[in-house]
């Protein structure tokens, strides 16, 4: 009986230390799982996931408004869909071509999303996915992100090795920028820099968007592909490592290489300072602390978490709680 009631009490102690670890703001994740044709949707601050939404079409791309819209990229079925934070479908369109990257502009309510195969932009309403415009880039557009202000949309396309930088406003071209090789996902920087991971030379490069220079190149792990920023620090997902690379923002200094699970892929920071990647082939989030840098939980989710976009909403946004 001792025997048992001490098992038990190591049990509570090793659940009340991840729980003390998590993030405490009560943020969701909405992880595409490709391989299992689902969204995970995991509450950060217990570590339990909270539902698991059937979403055909091995979804891959993901993006989540501050008002809890959840729009999904689904590359093998070309499904664009918008669901309610609750899980409830508000829209579905089938676009002709390679849909894959995307981002959301709440501020006009438009949706980004690349064609991997023709080189192009789809421009569509988020509230009902209907098309406004169409946007040309070089060859095969991957990660797409906006600028913390909104005025800029920035793409990777990987097999042009270069960025391109629209106006949201005018959707015209403010900017070509080459980089290195196969640039694949990138993020702004707090400070407006935009950190681009380039799978095919290991490296990130970083650019000043205003004056459109590679300011540096960075040398990471083995196939760099997403990148996220929290406490002063940048945090690559290199693919072929099993590792996270941790740049310091103020001088572009290595600080040092976190091992997390098999084949890291997409990776958010949380609204109180943490990281969460997504581990494709071990379906499980490691969860880090950007301060300590250390991961402190691993969670489950379904098979082959993607994450490929902004996954996460805050605890206090507006839909945060549908």
């Amino acid at each position: 009986m001792r025997r048992r009631r001490n098992l038990w009490l190591g049990r509570a102690v090793a659940l009340a230390l991840t729980l003390a670890a998590l993030p405490a703001a009560g943020d969701l994740a909405f992880v595409t799982c490709q391989s299992g044709n689902a969204v995970s949707v995991l509450d950060l601050a217990t570590g339990q996931e909270r539902a698991r939404w059937q979403v055909p079409g091995e979804p891959a791309g993901v993006a989540v408004s501050p008002a809890g819209a959840v729009f999904t990229v689904s590359p093998e079925s070309k499904e664009i869909r918008r669901y309610r934070a609750d899980g409830g479908l508000q829209a579905a369109v089938t676009l002709d071509g390679g849909p894959l990257g995307i981002a959301y502009d709440p501020l006009r309510d438009r949706l980004f999303v690349g064609d991997f195969f023709n080189g192009r932009i789809w421009v569509l309403r988020g509230a009902t996915l209907t098309q406004l415009a169409e946007l040309t880039t070089g060859a095969a557009p991957s990660g797409l992100v906006l600028s913390p202000d909104g005025a800029v949309l920035a793409v990777a396309e990987r097999d042009a090795d270069r960025v391109t930088l629209f106006d949201t406003e005018t959707l015209e071209t403010r900017a070509q920028i080459p980089v290195g090789t196969r640039p694949f996902g990138l993020n702004f920087a707090p400070d407006g820099r935009l950190f681009v991971a380039n799978v095919g030379s290991d490296d990130v490069s970083v650019i000043d968007p205003v004056s459109g220079v590679v300011q540096a190149t960075l040398p990471v792990g083995d196939r760099p592909y997403g990148l996220a920023f929290a406490a002063g620090r940048g945090f690559v997902t290199n693919q072929y490592d099993d590792t996270v690379s941790v740049i310091a923002l103020a001088d572009l200094s290595p600080v040092t290489t976190l091992d997390v699970g098999e084949y890291p892929d997409g990776i958010n920071a949380t609204s109180d300072g943490h990281i969460v990647v997504t581990n494709w082939f071990d379906d499980s989030l490691s969860v880090i602390d950007a301060e300590r840098l250390e991961v402190v939980a691993t969670l489950d989710t379904a098979e082959g978490p993607r994450g490929f976009g902004h996954f996460i909403l805050p605890g206090d946004s507006p839909g945060g709680d549908e």
